[in-house]
């Protein structure tokens, strides 16, 4: 018994002539005989598909190419579609394949119909081990017509072919590396790149990108390819960019906005995959976000629980919550005819569909059916008073509730006394000139009298509980901080500049010089660092003299103080100054008869009565004999008491006078 034979899918032309009802008795034929194929012994289905003029294989050629190119009939044609790939998936599975289905085009057309299908990526891989030598010398047709026509002076001739053959690339990595082999498919397209439009550039990036991951797939990639591939990009990138010309070039589409570079660093894991990695990041220089294309951004649509109320929702019943809808449609009604009972008005709102004005209409002209008509007018809705309102669907949760340190006080509950509010600014007629006039809330003068006697002028000084020579404990003082460093550096740095500027010089002589040398080696710095610092030290005379007064020579020790008042000179008292006045002038420790005994024992720095000198040097125990004498006797002066005259002095205000 012979099996019915497949028509041909039609074509979009065709199909559209077709009657709806028609067109669906056609889709179950093509469904119960693709079962009955399937249900064929295997030495049955092999006959069936083996003749030269096979219905299977017609059907399946035409099905998938009128798929591939009209999507719009794929909601109609799903069990159909799954049908046919399980035919499919027969045929490639079986030893005998009919050449029809291995030519590049079908196969192209079966990958666009099932473009994430990874059965059908595993069937392709097992059918190009048996039959990859078919595929590959069709699909060396393709490969030499793309490369005449990319080369050619009309590359956008390729682009028809270019659409047809990546979905088959993009599925079959056999496919792709198959392209990829040999220099001059990769070469052609970029050659092409430059003279062609935007969308074809796109197009050419894609196919470029298919055919070098390609390159990494399977049990033994093909690295060495790859790597001369991604030397070729480089050179081409480089001659691009030294050429300065405003047309892109394909390195810099693909490393810009494609995942190429992401893909050679997570699939290149072998041990020979070096080169191929170090070849991938020098590609990366070639990236220019300006020609980076937008990302589509994917809106997820957020379930907020809102749609629109069905019947169900709407209805009431003795043991259903009352919806507030329907609470408002009834109030409508009743604010017309206040008479009338809540659940009359319900019963005819169920009988016109939630209508207010139909309701209303019928009400009027009195119109309404009999079962109606004769019902009780006073009905009310069972347990109105008690039934919950239901104000939010049951689906969406309620909303938080919201508290703050203000909930439950006076105004709140509205205890508040209605003097304490007010609109705007409380005292409107308060400028400033009022409130600093007012003495009310000032504080009064023996306040202030009182807080300045008890004002210590001691205080001010600099406290020294934790200075090193009184803590209690081990201060480690030589580790010195960046500012100690910088300071230390400014002062040899300043030293250096204020004894031998020329040291501070930028030629090459002073640079190989000794002074310089030295001044490095103890700093720290470079020959560019002094320089500068030299330069800006001479342009800005303000920092020399705060540096001269930083770093002066005097160490705060004096020993000696010399006289600064005017001295005659002792000529003829044996050559010695004697360091009294002129004889004419009159004074302590002068020459006069009486003055000489009398200023050798009260001069205050004299050394009568053997005693030392308070400004003397710090280690002479004579010198600390007369400064303990001197503080011991300052009371014993005119000027004694000093702080206390200041406390009384600003006890009285603190105004002079």
């Amino acid at each position: 018994m012979s099996l019915p034979q497949f028509v041909p899918f039609p074509a979009k032309s065709l199909r559209q002539e077709i009657a709806p009802k028609e067109w669906e008795l056609y889709l179950d034929a093509w469904t119960s005989l693709a079962e009955l194929y399937l249900r064929l012994a295997d030495q049955e289905f092999a006959s069936a598909i083996s003749t030269e003029n096979s219905s299977v294989v017609d059907f399946l050629i035409s099905f998938f190419h009128e798929l591939a190119n009209d999507d719009s009939i794929l909601p109609t044609v799903l069990t159909l579609r799954r049908r046919c790939f399980h035919l499919l998936h027969r045929i490639f599975s079986g030893q005998q394949v009919p050449p029809l289905l291995l030519r590049w085009p079908v196969l192209s057309d079966i990958c666009r119909c099932f473009p994430k299908s990874e059965q059908l990526r595993n069937l392709l891989a097992q059918l190009w081990k048996r039959e990859g030598t078919v595929i590959e010398k069709n699909l060396q047709l393709a490969k030499t017509s793309l490369i005449r026509n990319l080369e050619s002076k009309m590359p956008e001739n390729a682009e028809e072919t270019l659409n047809k053959l990546v979905p088959l690339l993009k599925v079959s990595s056999d496919a792709g590396t198959y392209m990829a082999t040999g220099s001059d498919f990769m070469d052609s397209l970029t050659t092409a790149y430059p003279s062609v439009s935007h969308g074809l550039q796109v197009k050419l990036t894609a196919t470029a990108f298919l055919g070098l991951t390609a390159l990494l797939e399977g049990q033994k990639p093909s690295l060495s390819t790859l790597s001369d591939h991604l030397y070729s990009l480089k050179a081409n990138g480089e001659q691009r960019r030294k050429s300065a010309t405003t047309q892109g070039s394909l390195v810099a589409n693909l490393v810009t906005n494609t995942p190429f570079l992401t893909k050679v660093r997570d699939k290149a894991t072998a041990l020979d995959a070096t080169r191929v990695k170090n070849f991938a990041a020098e590609l990366s220089i070639f990236q220019e976000p300006s020609i980076a294309r937008p990302r589509k951004l994917v809106r997820r649509k957020v379930d907020k629980g809102k749609s629109k109320a069905t019947t169900h929702e709407l209805d009431h019943g003795p043991s259903e919550k009352m919806h507030v809808h329907r609470m408002a449609l009834i109030s409508q009604i009743q604010d017309l005819f206040p008479n009338l009972g809540s659940g009359f008005i319900a019963k005819l709102l169920d009988e016109y569909n939630d209508d207010v004005e139909v309701t209303t209409a019928h009400l009027l002209e009195e119109s309404l059916p009999p079962q109606l008509a004769n019902a009780d007018r006073n009905e009310q809705l069972p347990s109105m008073e008690s039934s919950t309102i239901q104000h939010v669907p049951q689906s969406v949760p309620a909303p938080p509730t919201r508290r703050n340190v203000f909930d439950n006080d006076e105004l709140d509950r509205l205890a508040i006394d209605a003097s304490q509010l007010h609109i705007g600014r409380r005292n409107q007629e308060l400028t400033a000139d009022r409130i600093l006039n007012d003495r009310q809330d000032a504080p009064s003068k023996s306040a202030i009298l009182s807080a300045l006697a008890a004002f210590d002028s001691d205080d001010d000084e600099r406290d020294d509980t934790y200075d090193v020579e009184d803590v209690g404990g081990t201060v480690d003082s030589t580790t010195a901080d960046d500012s100690n460093l910088q300071d230390k550096n400014e002062e040899v740095l300043f030293k250096a500049y204020s004894t031998t500027p020329a040291v501070f010089g930028r030629d090459a002589a002073t640079r190989r010089g000794t002074a310089r040398a030295a001044l490095k080696s103890e700093t720290g710095m470079t020959d560019e660092s002094i320089e500068g610092w030299g330069i800006m030290i001479a342009r800005d005379p303000k920092r020399l003299r705060r540096l001269e007064a930083k770093f002066a020579t005097f160490g705060g020790q004096q020993t000696e103080l010399a006289q600064t008042a005017w001295r005659a000179s002792a000529v003829g008292s044996d050559g010695e100054d004697t360091g009294s006045g002129d004889g004419q002038r009159g004074g302590r420790g002068g020459s006069s008869g009486r003055g000489r005994g009398r200023g050798s024992g009260r001069g205050r720095g004299g050394g009568g009565r053997g005693r030392g000198n308070a400004a003397g040097p710090a280690d002479d125990k004579s010198t600390q004999i007369a400064r303990q004498r001197k503080d011991q006797n300052k009371g014993s002066r005119a000027n004694h008491n000093r702080r206390d005259q200041r406390a009384r002095k600003m006890a009285r205000g603190g105004l002079a006078g």
